[in-house]
């Protein structure tokens, strides 16, 4: 048994071990005039995510006194082995459902009525992807969200503290029996079990997606792909504020 989970860990990509996250990156101020934009690589799924302020809200929020946070999320027709269409008519129902996550995740982190009456703009754009786009999506968004909330607070508009914690998601999987964190695309596709895990810094869970695509799981076994996340993304959660203290 020992020599046959040696052999599996061996054969992730990155030469990592089951519970080791994919080489990650981030390059802050990647593009010019975004208010806040990251280029987070995750192994090979590199995703822009650049922040947008608006001074203005959704005509449904306006007069209530708070701001809204909001994600566009899409992949580029090159990003994967083979070209995709472009969403020019109709959000695809794949696109719509990891929007309102990255924005259910970016909310989580930010005092909204201590925003105002305006709104922060998310676009993560997957340049690149080999699995786990909408948890990166997500990870680099925050930063990306974090500038742009620091650049508010250098201009006296908003408190620093309206960004009340960082976020971070992660992809884990069960293969086999046994538990592998931060999918690639392979894994991701032939994985037993695929969850997807939202975690504030502070360790409170924002959301978890789990699916049994070839078969259920026991509690036992949520309770060993849980801890994974926690595990994993207090990785994340770290270089997060490395980078927050660097570039804040």
């Amino acid at each position: 048994m020992l020599v046959e989970r040696n052999m599996t860990q061996t054969t992730r990509s990155f030469n990592r071990t089951s519970a080791d996250i994919r080489p990650l990156s981030f390059e802050v101020g990647f593009t010019r005039y975004a208010e806040g934009s990251v280029l987070i690589r995750a192994g090979n799924t590199h995703v822009l995510c650049t922040a947008t302020i608006e001074e203005s809200v959704p005509s449904w929020l306006k007069g209530k006194g708070q701001g809204w946070i909001t994600a566009e999320y899409s992949m580029l027709p090159r990003s994967t082995h083979t070209r995709s269409k472009r969403d020019r008519e109709k959000v695809s129902g794949r696109t719509q459902e990891i929007q309102r996550l990255i924005g259910r995740a970016l909310r989580s982190c930010i005092d909204l009525k201590a925003l105002g009456e305006r709104q922060v703009i998310l676009d993560c754009d997957v340049i690149q992807a080999d699995g786990g786009t909408r948890t990166t999506s997500i990870t680099g968004a925050c930063l990306a969200l974090r500038i742009a909330i620091g650049r508010l607070a250098k201009e006296g508009k908003i408190p620093l503290s309206t960004f009340t914690d960082t976020v971070a998601a992660i992809s884990i999987g069960m293969k086999s029996g046994g538990v592998l964190a931060d999918l690639d695309y392979e894994e991701d596709s032939s994985c037993d079990v695929d969850m997807n895990f939202v975690m504030t810094g502070k360790g409170g869970f924002v959301e978890i997606q789990g699916t049994g695509e070839h078969s259920s799981f026991s509690r036992e076994e949520m309770t060993k792909m849980t801890d994974s996340a926690v595990n994993a993304l207090e990785k994340i959660r770290q270089i997060q504020h490395e980078l927050i203290a660097k570039h804040g």
